[in-house]
Order: C-alpha cells, then sequence, then structure tokens
C-alpha cells in the first residue's frame, strides 16, 4: 500500500444560504466558517443587492479564511447570498472550480452550489457540448448550470429547475439564487443533508445546523428528499415534489464520521448517536483492558460510549496538536514518515503497562492506524485492542464521498484475522450493521450503507447496479 490517498474518507462540501437578512454576505461566510470540515480546497459566496439590482462574487483556494483574507465584505452587498465550501469529488481544485457557480442564462442571472456527485455528468455533459453548450470547468456541477441555462427566457422558473434536475441522476442538494427568490433541492434519495432555519425576518440554508448556532439561527425543517422548496422576496415558502413519492436514502455516514458532533443532519442530534455507537460496540465487543482512549478527535464520542458502557475509565492516550495546518509541506519520505506523530502524539504516562481499547469511527486503507498501532506500542502499552464504531468499509462511495477503489480498502481485500495482523493488534472488532442501525434508531435500508453493503440506491452507470430498483 502507498501513501498516496489518505487513510479518512474526504470530505463533502458544504452549502450555506442566507435570504432577506442584512449583511448576508457576512453571515454566509460566517456559515461556511462553521462547516469548514465539509471542504477545505476553496471557498465562494455569491449576493444580491435588490436596490441595486446586482449579483457580486468572490471565491478562492484554501480553507474559508485563506480564501477572504483581509476581504472587504462591502464588495458583496446585498440582504440573500449563497456560499459553498468545497472538496474535491469531482473535477480538479483549481479556482475555476470553486462555487458557487454564477453565470447569466436565458431566464435571467443565476447562482449555483452543489453538495453531492452527478452518476450521469460525463454523459450529460457529452450531450450538451454535442449540443453547443460550451464548458469552463471539470466540476460536474457545471452541467446543473447548464441544463438550467437551456430554459426559455420567458418560463416560470421553478419548472426550468424541475425540468434541469429530471435530467440528472445521483447525490445533489443545491441552493440555487436568482434575483427573485431562492431555490432549495434535494435529490429523490436526500444523500446529502440541507437544512432551513429561521433568523430575524428572514431565512438561511444549510448542510449542517451547526452553521445555524454560529450566526444566531433557528433551525425550522430540513428539505425532504425529492422536494424543491422556493423562497420568494415576500419571503412565502412554497413546496414541490417533482418527482412525486421517492424512497429516501440518506447516507448513514454522516452520523458516523461527517458531519459535526453538535449538528442536527437528517432532523437527528449526530453527538448522542456517535456515543451509543460506541455503546453498541462495547456491547458487541466487550475486552479486558484497563483503559478505553479515543484516536481524536474522531473517536471521542464514540470512545466515550464504549467507556461508558464498559465500565472502564476513558482517557485521552493520545493527544492531538490543533496547531497544525492540511497543507503541511511533505518533501521527502523521510520528513512524511512523521506526518502522522506530528498530527498525534501518545500520552506515555497514561499508557505505560496497560491494556487499551482504542476506539475509531472508520478504517479505509488501514496506513494511518497502522502507524498509530506502532507509536502506542513505542510509548509502552501492554496490550492494544482495536474497536472501529462502524462496519467494516468495503466498496466505494459514488454519491458525494471520495473514497479509494474498492481495490484499496483494507476490508475489502482482507479477513478480519488478515486486518489484525496487519494493524499488528491484540484483537481488532468492527460495529456490526445491525449494531449500527440500532445506534441510529432505525430500521435497517433507512439509510444509505452502501460503503458497508455494497448496496447502492442508485446504480453507477458502467459500475454498478441499483441494489433495490431505480429511485427516480
Amino acid at each position: 500500500m502507498t501513501d498516496s490517498y489518505p487513510d479518512k474518507f474526504r470530505e463533502e462540501c458544504g452549502l450555506i444560504a442566507v435570504w432577506n437578512v442584512p449583511e448576508a454576505a457576512n453571515l454566509a461566510y460566517l456559515g461556511l466558517y462553521a462547516q469548514q470540515h465539509r471542504g477545505q480546497e476553496g471557498a465562494g459566496v455569491v449576493s444580491y443587492d435588490q436596490e441595486k439590482k446586482l449579483f457580486s462574487n468572490h471565491k478562492g483556494l484554501g480553507l474559508v479564511n485563506d480564501a477572504f483574507n483581509n476581504f472587504d465584505f462591502s464588495v458583496l452587498p446585498g440582504d440573500r447570498a449563497i456560499g459553498h465550501v468545497r472538496y474535491t469529488t469531482a473535477g480538479s481544485s483549481t479556482i475555476a472550480n470553486v462555487q458557487p457557480f454564477f453565470s447569466e442564462v436565458a431566464t435571467g442571472e443565476v447562482a449555483l452550489a452543489h453538495n453531492g456527485n452527478l452518476v450521469n455528468a460525463s454523459q450529460l455533459k457529452k450531450e450538451l457540448i454535442s449540443d453547443g453548450s460550451i464548458f469552463r470547468t471539470t466540476s460536474d456541477t457545471e452541467v446543473i448550470l447548464h441544463l438550467i441555462a437551456q430554459g426559455e427566457p420567458n418560463a416560470d422558473r421553478a419548472e426550468i429547475i424541475f425540468d434541469a434536475i429530471s435530467k440528472i441522476r445521483g447525490a445533489y442538494s443545491l441552493n440555487i439564487l436568482f434575483d427573485d427568490a431562492l431555490y432549495l433541492v434535494r435529490d429523490p434519495a436526500g444523500f446529502r443533508p440541507l437544512a432551513i432555519g429561521k433568523l430575524g425576518d428572514g431565512y438561511v440554508a444549510a448542510s449542517e445546523t451547526c452553521a445555524f448556532d454560529l450566526i444566531g439561527a433557528e433551525y425550522v425543517r430540513d428539505v425532504e428528499p425529492g422536494e424543491v422548496v422556493k423562497i420568494t422576496a415576500d419571503n412565502q415558502i412554497k413546496s414541490y415534489f417533482p418527482f412525486g413519492v421517492t424512497k429516501a436514502s440518506p447516507c448513514i455516514f454522516e452520523y458516523i464520521y461527517f458531519a459535526r458532533p453538535d449538528s442536527s443532519v437528517f432532523a437527528k442530534s449526530v453527538y448522542p448517536i456517535r456515543k451509543q455507537l460506541g455503546a453498541e460496540l462495547a456491547k458487541e465487543s466487550p475486552v479486558s483492558a484497563d483503559l478505553v482512549i479515543p484516536v481524536p478527535d474522531s473517536g471521542v464520542a464514540a470512545a466515550m460510549g464504549y467507556a461508558a458502557e464498559a465500565k472502564l475509565p476513558f482517557e485521552f492516550g493520545l493527544i492531538r496538536n490543533h496547531y497544525v495546518g492540511r497543507t503541511f509541506i511533505e518533501p521527502t519520505q523521510s520528513i512524511r514518515d512523521f506526518g502522522v506523530r506530528i498530527k498525534l502524539n501518545p500520552n506515555k504516562e497514561i499508557l505505560k503497562g496497560k491494556r487499551i481499547v482504542v476506539v475509531d469511527d472508520s478504517i479505509v486503507r488501514g496506513t494511518t492506524s497502522r502507524k498509530l498501532i506502532q507509536m502506542l506500542k513505542a510509548a509502552g502499552a501492554a496490550e492494544i485492542h482495536l474497536r472501529i464504531s462502524a462496519p467494516p468499509t468495503t466498496d466505494p462511495c459514488f454519491y458525494g464521498i471520495d473514497t479509494p477503489s474498492k481495490d484499496k480498502l483494507l476490508a475489502a481485500n482482507n479477513s478480519l484475522a488478515e486486518i489484525k495482523e496487519f494493524l499488528k493488534v491484540d484483537s481488532i472488532a468492527y460495529l456490526s450493521i445491525d449494531g449500527l442501525y440500532r445506534a441510529v434508531g432505525s430500521d435497517q435500508g433507512t439509510y444509505c450503507d452502501a460503503c458497508f453493503t455494497g448496496s447502492y440506491p442508485v446504480s453507477i452507470p458502467g459500475k454498478t447496479e441499483a441494489a433495490q430498483g431505480e429511485l427516480f
């Protein structure tokens, strides 16, 4: 195995929208800040000033603070704005691919931000190019913009959106900003989250409710799977379901890893679910040990749940350096090998001579986990029992989470005994699918769990067939 791919699932993207609230762009910026964990390669905001009839936009590469370093928000006037933090799931990491996208089309000026991944983007792009469309980016999101651009000048904008989304397949939560209305869209499966909040006399929308907490908004409800929400200039909300009745299949990995623990996604609080994941893991895979430690920060809540259920002490046996930047320079292999130690350091006084349970949320390739185990052994741990608060990751995601191919997933190609040997641990156990759904408090089949089961709700052209028929 090589180190060319990180040993964690990569981030998705994060959305924010602000409607009829003064200084909308500033609030959008703060909303992106709260969702920085969802995308760290670029950020952007498009605002609209209804008095000046003016759209303005700004975007940049890197973290939110990098993209808006010393930025003068007076150049983004208006009480309406949408924003986006990006992680690359389709297309390269260049400024052209940073969202929101903004363009003038037949029906007027429009800004668009997208969280997810279109499984038929390549096919649609070929068709659009053959019809004369000119693409400026390599992002699948631009396909949606071109489909909207096909709308007639005097056509109803909601109908234009209905027609556009009827042609795309896969995962998409969308914020679409026109001069007279904000449209919020979730795909029929509802793979990616999108919530609506109230702020003053206006509204906000975000991928996660932690953004509402930062800017002082009150959560109202989620945009439902397959729903198009239109918010008008007079703050009227209109709801449409152009796909009719659909089978929701939201991403269960939001609860395991992606969402911030202080968020609610899919109308459920993340933190107690993560603790319960650990509790279920302790019930299923107990072991004689002296203490429980998390892999920070991803395994903290689950480790707390495990320790409480197992009646074992909880300790921070690994201390995280919170001041390590994501773009740490790794010029040579000799320096690159220090990567894990720069981020995490064993707490030797806690570990020496102890039998420890190490709790983390997932293993992708196993390379980072192996290095952590080596560090813990070198720090004097007598026994190391690894517990993972999710089932084995055996299949890649095609719905907006960047994962390695199946041949690079540790659990897809090795037995539990082989994984134990590779990681050099005294024991290893994963949470079962049953335990996962018990912790979430839902029946199996309620969520998309394709990364654990290979059961894909929406087929991917040339790669998979839908497990239970097409959703749309």
